[in-house]
């Protein structure tokens, strides 16, 4: 069984100190004992340092950004600084359920690949349900950025991956650094970047290991819909989707970020997008089309109704084992 010098945990945050400590609490109570905690404050934040002074416990190793230049460079930071062979990321506002990092460094030292990159599913936790993501796990021989994007029904969770469930090997994280200046689907990018490595290999686990809150009066970087430039990273990063993965990001991703803005003409951007660069499917356009038709709160009551009551009756059935998608 590995050490616990084996493990570093990186948490970036910003102005947040109750968040920021409930996250390092989390990590400090793993049944596997963590090395370090690397807490990157991204910018004068003396809240937050002296909240982290306060725990009391020597492997909180605060690091303060000069100045604020967010989470992904704050993340490349942290794994630069990292001292374990693995580093597992936490973003402030979530937590970590005890057994985490036990049962990915379980997965991880049986990989048959030299770089592993383990996740798991989360409780995706808001106001109104908790719901169990992914729904699924990657069939074998899937393409891994169809998994990610293509659904199998009207709301996303199919396929996911959220960065406070990674763990990866400390030498990855430096060799494929996190997008500086990529506002919203962060780890998305990196988990398409890291995988076109040799030896690279994702693998999940398939407890829910994370508490993922979605608190939706609370600011947040990926609730910001920087429509025009995930779009251009899109495009700039075609080769790392298939065409089948690349239509069913458009016209669902893509497509819930532009609808806010009710234009037609980004409504008709997508479906030529889509079909110019993809290969869509039936159910991305009864997608799209929702997406437009349907009032965004209306959408968030629907799929909280309808994937909260589904993933209650998932968890009484039994655990399926853990999953490799190379």
């Amino acid at each position: 069984m590995p050490s616990a010098l084996d493990v570093s945990v990186v948490i970036p945050t910003c102005n947040r100190p109750h968040l920021a400590t409930r996250a390092v609490r989390s990590a400090l109570a793993q049944t596997h004992p963590v090395h370090e905690v690397i807490v990157v404050v991204d910018g004068p934040d003396d809240a937050t340092v002296e909240a982290l002074a306060a725990i009391g416990d020597a492997r909180v190793r605060p690091i303060v950004l000069p100045e604020r230049r967010r989470a992904p460079h704050a993340r490349n930071v942290g794994a630069g600084a990292a001292r374990g062979r693995w580093t597992a990321l936490l973003d402030d506002d979530d937590e970590w359920l005890p057994e985490k990092i036990a049962v990915q460094l379980e997965l991880a030292t049986a990989a048959r690949s030299p770089l592993p990159v383990v996740a798991s599913r989360l409780i995706n936790r808001t106001p109104r349900a908790d719901s169990v993501m992914p729904r699924r796990l990657p069939a074998a021989g899937e393409p891994i950025s169809e998994y990610f994007t293509v659904r199998r029904g009207l709301f996303y969770g199919d396929g996911f991956i959220q960065t406070s469930t990674i763990l990866a090997p400390t030498e990855l994280l430096r060799r494929v650094p996190f997008t500086v200046g990529l506002r919203r689907q962060q780890e998305l990018d990196w988990t398409l970047r890291a995988l076109q490595e040799d030896g690279a290999e994702l693998l999940y686990a398939a407890e829910p290991l994370v508490l993922w809150h979605q608190d939706e009066d609370r600011e947040r970087i990926s609730l910001e819909n920087p429509y025009e430039d995930q779009l251009a990273w899109l495009r700039a990063n075609r080769e790392l989707f298939t065409r089948r993965a690349y239509a069913a990001f458009t016209l669902s991703v893509l497509s819930s970020m532009a609808a806010p803005g009710r234009q037609g003409r980004h409504f008709r951007e997508l479906l030529t997008e889509a079909r110019r660069h993809g290969r869509p499917g039936a159910l991305d356009y009864l997608t799209h089309a929702q997406i437009w038709a349907l009032p965004p709160a209306l959408r968030h009551r629907l799929r909280d109704l309808i994937v909260g009551s589904r993933s209650r009756s998932a968890r009484t059935a039994d655990t399926p084992e853990p999953v490799d998608a190379r």
